[in-house]
């Protein structure tokens, strides 16, 4: 029996998701998956076999129990004493309400590698209900309708 190893010509599809109301745990282990191409038959761990993600209104994200204020994200500056936190609610509020998206997926996805690097370049996520990829002819994922607990009602 061979092993089989995908085409290194593989097509990548674009995907786009709405996430209003979409508990972001479930979201981003969803778009990890589509990212490194673990959907696909011809999944090859070394291959980048993955589609590009664009997700639209991240800023209408929900956290499931009381995440919202409870979880904190650290990162350290790299000086002594240079740690800081800041929680999910702080992030969504601000500026950058996409990187709350963003860190999720990030830690759901292979550690530092090129290849690594190169699968988390394919997301795009906007905070807005617009996007620049109109061109590429996305297809539409309708994530809410794959699983009831996919939705946060309260």
């Amino acid at each position: 029996m061979k092993t089989y190893n995908a085409p290194a010509d593989v097509e990548h599809n674009w995907v786009v998701i709405d996430a209003t109301d979409v508990v972001v745990g479930r979201l981003a282990s969803y778009v990890a998956k589509r990212l490194r191409g673990k959907h696909r038959a011809d999944f090859t761990p070394h291959i980048d076999t993955g589609d590009h993600v664009v997700i639209i209104n991240a800023d209408k994200v929900k956290f499931s129990g009381r995440k919202m204020t409870d979880k904190v994200y650290y990162r350290h500056t790299g000086y002594p004493g240079g740690i800081k936190s800041t929680t999910p609610e702080k992030i969504l509020n601000g500026r950058f309400p996409e990187r709350a998206i963003e860190l999720a997926v990030k830690r759901m996805m292979p550690k530092e590698s090129p290849l690594a690097r190169k699968q988390f370049g394919k997301l795009h996520v906007y905070g807005g209900a617009e996007h620049p990829h109109e061109a590429q002819k996305p297809d539409t994922v309708d994530f809410k309708a794959m699983n009831r607990k996919n939705v946060k009602v309260a």
